[in-house]
C-alpha cells in the first residue's frame, strides 16, 4: 500500500517540493547586485548547475534510495573514506550558511522595529544567537511542529513576498518609475574578463543549490522517466523567472552602492510601499519573511544532522554523536551545531560591515558545497560504469555518454566556481585581500581537513554492536 501511495507524486507536487527547496529570499540581494546581468547568469548557471545537479542526483536517489543520501551515493563509489568526506562537507556548509540565513532573518525582523538596526552588527549577532538556540531546542522536540512551521513559511514568508515585490516592481516600472540600473540590453551580458565582478557567481550558483534534498523523491513520481524531466524544466523556468525578477526588483529600487546583503529585499519593499503609500505595510512583510526564513532554517538545522547521524552509525564519528535522544533526533549533533554557529557568528561582531560578514560566509559556504557537488557528480559517473545493472527508476538521458556531458558539465561548473570564489568581490569590503584569502582559504582547508583527522583516531569501538 505504501509502494502504491508513494508512486503517484504529480509533477506539480514535484514542482513545488523543488521550488521549495530552492527558493530563497536571502540570496536575492546578492543576485541584485549584477542587475541586469542576473538574467544571464541565472541562465547560464540553471543551465551548466541546476539541471546537471537535478537530473544527476535524481538517478542516484532512484538507484539507492537509502537513507543517507549523497553518504550513500559516494560511498558505493569510492568508498567509506570520501563518503564521510562528502557528508562531513554537506553538513559542515549548511553549519556555516546558518548565520547567513539567520543575519538575514535579524536584517528583515529589524524593519519591524528599526531598520537602521540592519546594518548593526551587535544586533544581527544576538538575534543569530536566539533563532539559532531557539530553532535547535525546537528541533529536539521532534519533526512534526519544525515541519509544520516550514511549510506554512514557505508559502507565507517565501512565495507570497516573492510573487508581491515582482508585482510592484513591475506596476512601479510601467507607471513611469525611475530605475536605478541601466536596462540596455548591452548590459544584459556582464564584462566576462573581471573576476571580481564574477565571483558573485558563487552566490548565484548556491541559490540554485539543494536539489539532491529534493531528488529523493524522483522514485514517488508515476512514470519518472518522463515525469521527473517536466518537472525538472517546470521547476527551471519558475525558479529562473522568480530569482530573476526578484532580484531586479531590488535592483531597480535601490542602488547598487546601497544595497545590504542581509537586507535588499527589505530595503526595495521599504522603497515601494513607500512609493504606493502603503509604507505601513513593512512591519507585517517583515514579519512574514521572518517567519519564513525562521521556518527555513528549522527544517535545515534536522536535514543535514541526520546525515550526519548516518555517518556517525557507520562508525565514522564517535559514540558521543551516535546519541539519539526520545523524540529520534541527533540530540548531541544538534548541540554541538548550534555552539559552532555561535561562534561563526562573530564573524558579524569583528568584520567591516554586516554585507561583509555574509559574503565571506556565503563564499566558504557555497565553496564547501561546491566540493561536495564534485563527489557526487564524480561518483554518478563512477556508478554508471561500475555498477551499470543497478535498477534505476529514472536515468539521466543519452546513456553513458550523456551520463559524462551531464555530470562532466555540472562538475566543470562547480570546478570554476569554486576557484573564482577565493577571489574578494567587487563593491564590498572585505577587508585586506590577504585576510579574505586566509580566511576563505584556511577555513576551507580547516573543514576539509578536519575529517581525515576524525579518520585517522577512529577507533574500534566507534562502530554500533551488530553494525
Amino acid at each position: 500500500m505504501v509502494s502504491k501511495e508513494a508512486k503517484t507524486l504529480t509533477v506539480f507536487a514535484l514542482v513545488m517540493i523543488n521550488v521549495a527547496a530552492v527558493a530563497n529570499l536571502a540570496q536575492l540581494s546578492v543576485l541584485a547586485e549584477y542587475g541586469l546581468s542576473a538574467i544571464f547568469f541565472i541562465g547560464a548557471a540553471s543551465l551548466i548547475f541546476f539541471v546537471p545537479v537535478a537530473l544527476v542526483s535524481a538517478e542516484l536517489a532512484t538507484g539507492w534510495p537509502q537513507t543517507g543520501g549523497v553518504y550513500i551515493w559516494v560511498k558505493e563509489a569510492f568508498g567509506k573514506g570520501w563518503a564521510f568526506l562528502a557528508m562531513w562537507l554537506l553538513w559542515f556548509e549548511n553549519v556555516i550558511w546558518y548565520p547567513t540565513i539567520l543575519s538575514f532573518a535579524a536584517a528583515t525582523i529589524a524593519f519591524i522595529f528599526n531598520p537602521a538596526l540592519a546594518t548593526n552588527p551587535i544586533y544581527t549577532f544576538a538575534i543569530i544567537l536566539l533563532i539559532a538556540w531557539g530553532a535547535t531546542f525546537m528541533n529536539l522536540r521532534g519533526m512534526k511542529t519544525s515541519s509544520l512551521i516550514s511549510t506554512f513559511g514557505v508559502w507565507v514568508g517565501v512565495l507570497f513576498p516573492l510573487l508581491l515585490i515582482i508585482a510592484l516592481s513591475l506596476i512601479w516600472l510601467s507607471s513611469g518609475g525611475t530605475p536605478q540600473i541601466d536596462l540596455s540590453m548591452q548590459n544584459l551580458v556582464p564584462e566576462m574578463g573581471n573576476l571580481a565582478s564574477l565571483v558573485f557567481l558563487v552566490g548565484v550558483l548556491l541559490s540554485l543549490s539543494g536539489m539532491e534534498m529534493s531528488a529523493i523523491h524522483a522514485g514517488s513520481v508515476k512514470d519518472p522517466q518522463t515525469n521527473y524531466p517536466k518537472a525538472i524544466l517546470i521547476s527551471a523556468v519558475i525558479i529562473f523567472l522568480t530569482l530573476t525578477l526578484g532580484s531586479l526588483a531590488i535592483s531597480l529600487a535601490i542602488p547598487r552602492s546601497e544595497i545590504v546583503l542581509t537586507a535588499g529585499i527589505m530595503e526595495a519593499f521599504q522603497y515601494f510601499f513607500n512609493e504606493f503609500n502603503i509604507l505601513w505595510f513593512l512591519p507585517m512583510m517583515a514579519l512574514l519573511i521572518a517567519v519564513g526564513s525562521i521556518g527555513t532554517v528549522s527544517t535545515w538545522l534536522a536535514g543535514p544532522s541526520k546525515g550526519l547521524l548516518v555517518t556517525a552509525k557507520d562508525g565514522s564519528l564517535p559514540p558521543f554523536f551516535q546519541k539519539v535522544n526520545e523524540n529520534g533526533m541527533p540530540a548531541n549533533v544538534l548541540i554541538t551545531q548550534a555552539a559552532i554557529i555561535s561562534l561563526l557568528a562573530l564573524v558579524f561582531v569583528f568584520m567591516p560591515s554586516v554585507s561583509a560578514s555574509y559574503w565571506i560566509l556565503t563564499a566558504m559556504t557555497a565553496q564547501l558545497y561546491l566540493i561536495m557537488y564534485l563527489l557526487m557528480f564524480a561518483a554518478a559517473i563512477r556508478l554508471r560504469h561500475s555498477q551499470p545493472d543497478v535498477k534505476r527508476a529514472f536515468c539521466v538521458p543519452g546513456g553513458n555518454a550523456g551520463m559524462w556531458i551531464i555530470a562532466g558539465t555540472g562538475f566543470l561548473a562547480s570546478l570554476f566556481a569554486i576557484i573564482i570564489g577565493f577571489v574578494p568581490p567587487s563593491g564590498i569590503d572585505t577587508g585586506s585581500e590577504s585576510f579574505f584569502h586566509l580566511f576563505t582559504m584556511g577555513g576551507i582547508a580547516l573543514v576539509c581537513i578536519m575529517p581525515l583527522i576524525i579518520l585517522k583516531l577512529k577507533k574500534p569501538g566507534w562502530v554500533p554492536k551488530g553494525g
